[in-house]
């Protein structure tokens, strides 16, 4: 097994030297520092959908990216939540008022700990770039004086010669520096945050060795689901330090995760559990699950429930999805999650809570960037994982654990909904049919790379 595959060995062994202290604080031992290395494209972890999916059109479209480092030792979580929003919008001029609905915006929100709030915004793209077909992207709120911004990945330091506020981030390596712009009278803020940190990938979106997935299925090449959801990276170890306001952590092999979203809208409502940090446990593991109610583009005011949930342990991929299988929730407006699923060879079962406030945080809407959604990092999890016996009974108990650093979200438009959300995904025809069949979309394009569309 690759060095970048190699299981985490335990949570408790992983994040032995964590450290946390005031920023400015005294002397103190230091963990192993944050070890930069450029992106490399052939990677064993690598995903379908990794690059920017922008195609150069005027269409309603956005983009969204998802990194988040947990600190076991400091019971804290950071999430860093970056946008691209209605890139392909023509510049309003002087005076001229604005469509909020095609309105450009490159934001930065960050959700830090005890699930405080920070956001940095600006209604241009001009400094912000992405790679087209890797997981690579960065935006400059503001330079160095006399410096230009960076168009790509630079080198960490270079990065700080030219970068006053904004971000750079790739697989194994992000750092930044953002200001809160005084905007937020929903949660309680930080004025700024700095970071660096390098990861080192465990887990994409597959088995160690395997080809790894989309997560939507092979026909997310396609604009037929909007929103697109991947997972990025299921599970990393993390090395480097973050300044959260006047607090500074310092971490070493802290568990991480990304995931990213694009498309022409968000979903009606959805919901979502995450973790990677489990209690008493001595194994790796990375749980990621979800749904939503979304809409059919090809067909007018038609929407379809949909949900997965996919286990990696011990370096297999557990996958539940409604193509394969059947999901099922019952999902409270806030405060409690609860999923089961079952394919012909295993069930799994997934129940969360928590009984913290969260923190609202905003989404792209047709009237711009608005808090539609609210999020904890203090959920109480206990997943357990089956295998199932021919007549369909629970047979080997595969995985029970449980944690107290699991993120949980729900979401919708005016914010969560108002009533439990009890459903099942049901995927329409022809579509479950279609992402049945064994289609790998890279082999094409590798036979026709000019026909390989942005982002995959």
């Amino acid at each position: 097994m690759a060095s970048e595959e190699s299981p985490i060995a335990s949570v408790t062994d992983s994040v032995s030297r964590i450290l946390v202290s005031s920023a400015g604080g005294g002397a103190m031992e230091s963990p192993r520092k944050a070890e930069y290395k450029p992106m490399v494209a052939d990677r064993p972890t690598r995903t379908p959908h990794s690059g920017y999916h922008f195609d150069g059109t005027s269409r309603r479209f956005f983009e969204g990216w998802y990194f988040k480092v947990s600190i076991p030792d400091a019971k804290q979580s950071f999430a860093w939540m970056y946008t691209s929003e209605n890139p392909g919008s023509a510049i309003a001029g002087e005076g001229e008022a604005v469509d909020p609905s095609t309105a450009i915006s490159g934001a930065a929100q960050v959700m830090g700990a005890d699930e405080e709030y920070l956001l940095q915004d600006a209604p241009t793209l001009k400094n912000f770039w992405g790679a087209r077909h890797e997981l690579a992207l960065g935006n400059t709120y503001v330079t160095k004086e006399g410096v230009a911004a960076p168009k790509s990945e630079v080198e960490p330091k270079e990065f700080w010669a030219s970068v006053e506020e904004g971000y750079q981030a790739t697989p194994t390596w992000h750092q930044g520096s953002l200001r809160d712009n005084g905007s937020t009278d929903f949660a309680k803020t930080v004025e700024t945050v700095r970071w660096e940190y390098s990861t080192r990938p465990v887990y994409g979106w597959g088995s160690v060795g395997d080809r790894q997935l989309a997560t939507a299925g092979w026909l997310a090449v396609m604009p037929v689901f909007e929103p697109h959801w991947q997972i990025c990276m299921a599970g990393g170890l993390s090395t480097g330090w973050i300044e959260w306001g006047d607090r500074r952590f310092e971490f070493e092999d802290a568990p991480s995760y990304c995931e990213k979203n694009w498309g022409g809208s968000f979903p009606k409502k959805w919901f979502w559990v995450q973790c990677n940090v489990f209690d008493g446990f001595s194994g790796e593991v990375a749980l990621t699950a979800g749904g939503g109610r979304r809409g059919l583009p090809l067909l007018k005011d038609t929407y379809e429930d949909v949900a997965l949930v996919a286990v990696h342990y011990e370096g297999k991929f557990y996958e539940f999805v409604p193509w394969e299988g059947k999901v099922e929730w019952d999902i409270a407006p806030w405060g409690s999650w609860k999923m089961t699923a079952q394919t012909k060879n295993y069930e799994v079962k997934v129940e969360a809570s928590t009984d913290t406030p969260g923190c609202i945080l905003r989404a792209p809407t047709l009237e711009g960037f608005k808090p539609l959604c609210k999020d904890s990092f203090a959920g109480t999890l206990k997943l357990q994982l089956w295998e199932r016996q021919a007549d369909g009974s629970l047979g080997k108990v595969i995985l029970e654990t449980t944690s107290s650093m699991c993120a949980l979200e729900t979401g919708g438009p005016g914010g969560p909904w108002k009533e439990p959300w009890t459903g099942k995904a049901m995927m329409r025809q022809p579509l479950k049919t279609l992402l049945q069949l064994p289609i790998n979309p890279e082999k094409l394009y590798n036979w026709a790379p000019g026909f390989k569309p942005p982002g995959f």
